[in-house]
């Protein structure tokens, strides 16, 4: 299986799945130097690992990360950063039942057809929970790129959303965090977080849209052609589990505009502009304005509800889930989103260092 490894100049690899006896990674690239807190680390995975509300899975993980080399006295050594986690409260049980049947819109299917074989507990590599490596990898990004700033929030849950501008939000960290939803509207919050309980109930699940924000991000990130900024980060993003869509500054409602009315009118000398309809990027490269786009999330595949599916054999088959699954997956997602702007901030950070010649 190929596809493990992501970035260019600061490359993050994990390996792992979801019932095996751990997950980890390596980080190749990372500056010496650099004095980690270790803190830090440990509440990114924090908000990530389950069972942390009623509305995400119930699965009892104390997702403690382990680094196993290029770190000394806290501080990197510019050698490979290797970490492990391992999984403390699989039940691999619970998936004994699906062995030799395809689960309706997950992997089970193409993966087997494409490997031959499968880990059919709780979906092996293929598993959200690979995605607990991203975590460790983007909060030692994030105190690379120290300055700049990473926002993400809950905008939407089924047909609830917040119908404001993140700038007519308060996106402070108290504020998103305040509710287990992750949303920094509290009345639609609350909304929000009942909708998610009656869609639980009823065994079913729901997806909904993440709004992101990145402020200070310094002119000249991206290169021109094939490793655009929007580009890079919209790979980022489809690369997470459930995501169905990406979409940055004016997005889509950008096509009923005119040129007239879409472009941004420079505002003075430096560079500022009056709006920010390109989302801070423009020709692939960070202008200095705020960066800002949303992504849409599918709801989770696996369903407390019988549906009709087909097993290896070839027969039609009902089945339902059962175990521990998230009814929606959004609150837990924000961190592993802000993760992989960071790892995808962190190698422009560092082909700017490398793009114009000075002398020491």
């Amino acid at each position: 299986m190929g596809g493990n490894i992501f970035g260019n100049l600061f490359r993050v690899t994990t390996f792992g799945e979801s019932h095996g006896n751990a997950l980890g990674g390596i980080i190749d690239g990372c500056p010496s130097g650099i004095k980690l807190d270790f803190e830090q680390i440990q509440y990114e995975l924090n908000r990530r690992r389950p069972g942390q509300s009623s509305i995400v899975t119930q699965r009892n993980e104390p997702d403690q990360v382990n680094f196993l080399s290029g770190i000394m006295d806290n501080i990197t050594t510019g050698t490979p950063i290797g970490f492990i986690i391992y999984n403390k409260d699989h039940q691999s049980n619970d998936y004994n039942h699906i062995k030799n049947i395809y689960r309706p819109s997950h992997s089970d299917f193409t993966y087997e057809k494409k490997y031959g074989i499968r880990d059919y507990r709780g979906g092996g590599r293929a598993s959200a929970r690979e995605t607990i490596c991203r975590v460790v990898a983007g909060s030692i990004a994030k105190q690379l790129i120290k300055d700049i700033k990473i926002i993400s929030y809950v905008s939407s849950v089924g047909n609830i959303s917040v119908n404001k501008s993140y700038q007519d939000l308060d996106l402070s960290k108290k504020m998103i965090e305040h509710t287990p939803i992750r949303c920094p509207d509290p009345n639609i919050a609350k909304k929000m977080i009942s909708m998610i309980h009656q869609i639980k109930k009823k065994g079913d699940t729901i997806g909904g849209t993440i709004t992101c924000v990145i402020k200070n991000v310094p002119v000249g990130f991206g290169e021109p052609v094939f490793q655009k900024l929007h580009s890079e980060l919209a790979k980022a993003m489809l690369s997470i589990n459930a995501v169905k869509g990406f979409e940055y500054g004016s997005g889509f409602l950008g096509t009923e505009l005119t040129g007239s009315q879409h472009n941004d009118l420079f505002d003075n000398i430096n560079g500022k502009t009056k709006t920010n309809l390109s989302g801070g990027i423009q020709g692939g490269i960070s202008n200095g304005m705020d960066i800002y786009f949303r992504i849409a999330l599918k709801p989770v595949a696996t369903i407390m509800k019988k549906q009709k599916t087909i097993d290896k054999y070839g027969n039609f088959v009902f089945m339902e889930g059962k175990g521990r699954h998230d009814p929606c997956v959004l609150p837990r997602a924000i961190p592993i989103v802000e993760s992989m702007i960071a790892l995808v901030l962190v190698d422009y950070w560092m082909y700017k260092k490398l793009s114009k010649y000075s002398e020491i």
